[in-house]
């Protein structure tokens, strides 16, 4: 079952050019995964939280294409806030972690990069289901 020290930041690559830079993502080669979906979070309203969940099969990298955001990762012993400011940079989450999305900035703009397709059953949703999943998979 993966910890905190499975998340990390990864760098993308950033072409500078004076007409505006440019970043990229590709699949199995900057990130660990094949692309499933492609989502993002906008106009969340101040001092609301997005997400609060685990995902049993899912990896995920965040970026924030626009503004900021933190991200509060848990794996039921520690917990670990990334602060998320630069489109050139993404949080890679792998599977059994709880998090959640939080302190967007106005007009923050977070995509995120899924490699499943969306199913209901890979969610953990309550916090204490959480935790006695992540005690019967250690």
């Amino acid at each position: 079952m993966e910890n905190l020290s499975d998340v990390r930041l990864i760098n993308l690559p950033k072409i500078e050019d004076p007409r505006g830079n440019l970043s990229f993502i590709e699949e199995n080669n900057h990130i660990p995964f094949k692309i499933k979906r492609t989502y993002w979070i906008y106009d969340v309203p101040g001092g609301q939280v997005r997400g609060g969940h685990a995902f049993k099969k899912q990896q995920e990298l965040i970026v924030a294409l626009s503004g900021s955001l933190d991200v509060l990762v848990d794996d039921g012993k520690e917990k670990k806030v990334f602060s998320l400011n630069r489109s050139y940079y993404g949080l890679y989450l792998p599977i059994g972690l709880w998090r959640q999305m939080l302190n967007f900035s106005t007009n923050a703009l977070a995509m995120v990069l899924s490699s499943t397709t969306y199913s209901d059953e890979d969610y953990i949703r309550d916090y204490d289901d959480y935790l006695k999943y992540r005690l019967s998979h250690e």
